[in-house]
């Protein structure tokens, strides 16, 4: 791992008031680096503070202490109007959900954070053809979310995130909403897109998922328990 990290977490606490005395401690003083272009999973069982590590460093959420630097600039400390442009410009997202607009179609889905930073739409839409082309669906541009299958709607999505050139790929149970094979087509992309020099953060449940990446944290009860480079990485074939 290099020193020039794209994410420095050190001693980060996550709060939650419950009202009254309680309170619930998601993350007890997590410290974690991940250097350009690795490619890591984030894995925990329910409660162990996995969604509110994966929202802090998706700019969705903030620490109630400890520091969080993105490309060496401090965002622990960042507004809402700040985060949500560190967001927009350097981090893509893909959900479960797909979470696209049902009207439109896949190039304008595509085209949407563009539209949010300001682009020209003659840009928009060649950067938004371009993302498609790179994720195999050229051919699938004017074709609505409910014209296409799973697999499909999953790689517009990857599409969108990619279409900014963030620094890292921020993926949340990316194959939860798929069947197998489908989900073992989205885990080959991710892996092409690495080798392309994407960095891809991975957050799941699945061991099977996790092992596609090349390291694992592993979470539990706020704190981290493991940190760790798969050794015996899931084989990734197109057939």
């Amino acid at each position: 791992m290099n020193n020039s990290y794209v994410i420095n977490l050190q001693q980060i606490k996550k709060i939650y008031d419950m009202g009254g005395a309680e309170e619930v401690q998601a993350l007890r003083g997590v410290s974690v680096q991940i250097g350009k272009n690795e490619y890591v999973a984030i894995m925990g069982p329910s409660g162990s503070g996995k969604s509110t590590l994966m929202n802090i460093i998706g700019c969705l959420d903030t620490p109630t202490s400890g520091l969080y630097e993105f490309n060496s600039i401090n965002v622990s400390e960042m507004n809402d109007n700040q985060l949500a442009k560190v967001r927009n410009k350097e981090i893509g997202f893909v959900f479960q959900t797909f979470n696209l607009l049902a009207r439109s179609n896949a190039l304008h889905n595509v085209e949407l954070p563009l539209i949010y930073a300001g682009v020209s739409s003659a840009e928009r839409k060649r950067l938004a053809h371009e993302a498609l082309e790179h994720v195999g669906l050229g051919d699938r541009v004017h074709h609505k979310p409910n014209e296409l299958s799973g697999g499909q709607r999953q790689r517009v999505a990857v599409a969108r995130a990619l279409v900014n050139r963030p620094s890292i790929l921020l993926a949340d149970e990316p194959t939860g909403n798929l069947d197998s094979k489908t989900g073992d087509e989205i885990m080959v992309l991710f892996e092409e897109l690495h080798t392309q020099g994407n960095t891809i953060i991975l957050v799941t449940h699945e061991e099977y998922i996790a092992e596609h990446a090349h390291r694992i944290i592993r979470l539990r009860d706020g704190m981290i328990e493991a940190d760790e480079i798969v050794k015996n990485r899931k084989s990734i074939t197109t057939e």
